[in-house]
């Protein structure tokens, strides 16, 4: 065991390596990500069986002994490595792979972390991966999802949860949030990068890399859009093996499909301003069928709205693979959102959840919503809805 770690407390080590990072200007593109939650030190008997290192998406957590195995350029590169989990929003986003296999989970999205800092320190030698940390360059540029597909299971490698990383993920303590809080912390992630992104362009600094590299390795929409429809659509009053869920088959897993009369009709309401082309809807259109496939909602409703709603649209179960063969587009100019929630008001429709597609850019305000919202905003990364849930997508 090195000896670094006795001449000063963890806990102030800790704090002195969070100050290193925000006092080097190479990384002023995240420096309000570190003040996102508490940076605990912990002792062997925590509570939470912290081994090493862990977070749950917003608050770190330290293990004593094992900060003291750490010299200052690895245990900068710790914090940096727990900041980056709560900056791609692993444990919001990735929980159903935690579900599917935790420790192949965990594997994947320590490798892409350690791969994007080992990328952007250079050799500079700033922070330096612990000897325990998980490095492939040819995950580079891949997200958590695409890794998790080509890393072995658990069993396949000789490992148990939480093994096989050099931290931990409480996927427990981020599941304790409410949606309250996971979209309080999303709002903060994202004022915190615009607040990075303009004093690194300020500063002239490396930072705005940083920012550049960061928003160029965006969680893959195809994710997050999966994760929201199940967990909107999660109404199973049972399961039955007689119909596999077509949601494990991509990972070679047999389960059972959640059988529920509760679950109701999706929209996907259609921006038809112009700014979105024919093959981002087809694209985003063609995942939802998949996904749909699995959940099984009573049906799906394609809107298609600019200053109104000018197509309305409406597929019954076992029929959404039609959707993009079957439907016709309908409307352009004009962007007033507002017009879809009026509509469905007016209707008297009430489904289990809308999915709003559109490039964010508003003429009007952002509609009044009585159900679960899914903004799938196109070619615009900066501009987040003040309610619901916001997906960032870039198509080329």
């Amino acid at each position: 065991m090195l000896m670094i770690g006795k001449e000063i407390a963890p806990r102030d080590r800790v704090l002195k390596a969070v100050a290193a990072v925000m006092g080097n200007t190479d990384y002023d593109g995240i420096n309000g990500l570190l003040m996102i939650g508490d940076h605990t030190v912990v002792t062997k008997d925590n509570p939470k069986r912290i081994r090493t290192a862990a977070t749950n998406g917003k608050h770190t957590w330290y293990l004593d002994d094992f900060v003291a195995t750490l010299n200052d350029a690895e245990l900068r590169f710790l914090v940096l490595h727990e900041v980056f989990h709560i900056l791609l929003k692993h444990l919001t986003t990735y929980d159903y792979l935690n579900k599917l296999d935790a420790d192949r989970c965990n594997r994947a999205c320590d490798y892409v972390i350690n791969g994007m800092l080992i990328d952007y320190d250079a050799g500079k030698g700033f922070i330096t991966m612990p000897s325990m940390g998980l490095y492939d360059a040819k995950y580079k540029g891949m997200d958590a999802d695409a890794v998790f597909k080509l890393l072995p299971s658990s069993d396949e490698n000789g490992q148990g949860q939480g093994q096989g990383s050099m931290d931990d993920h409480d996927w427990d303590g981020a599941e304790e949030m409410d949606e309250a809080e996971k979209k309080e912390l999303e709002q903060a992630i994202d004022q915190a990068l615009r607040q990075g992104a303009l004093l690194a362009g300020k500063n002239g600094s490396g930072g705005a890399r940083l920012i550049e590299d960061i928003l160029a390795s965006k969680v893959d929409y195809k994710a997050a859009l999966r994760e929201w429809v199940c967990d909107t659509c999660a109404g199973s009053d049972y399961s039955t093996w007689s119909k596999p869920n077509r949601r494990y088959l991509g990972y070679n897993m047999v389960m059972p499909s959640g059988i529920s009369d509760v679950v109701g009709e999706l929209v996907i309401a259609n921006d038809m301003s112009g700014s979105i082309g024919a093959n981002e809807i087809a694209q985003i259109l063609g995942e939802v069928a998949n996904i749909a496939d699995s959940v099984n909602p009573a049906g799906i409703r394609l809107l298609y709205w600019d200053t109104e709603v000018c197509g309305d649209e409406y597929y019954e179960q076992g029929d959404y693979q039609n959707m993009l063969q079957s439907t016709k587009p309908k409307g352009g100019g004009g962007t007033y959102v507002n017009c879809v929630s009026d509509y469905l008001r007016e209707k008297a429709i009430t489904p289990q959840g809308v999915i709003i597609i559109t490039d964010g850019y508003l003429g009007g305000d952002w509609g009044e919503w009585s159900v679960p919202t899914l903004w799938v905003i196109v070619g615009n990364p900066n501009t987040t809805a003040p309610f619901g849930h916001t997906v960032h997508v870039e198509i080329d």
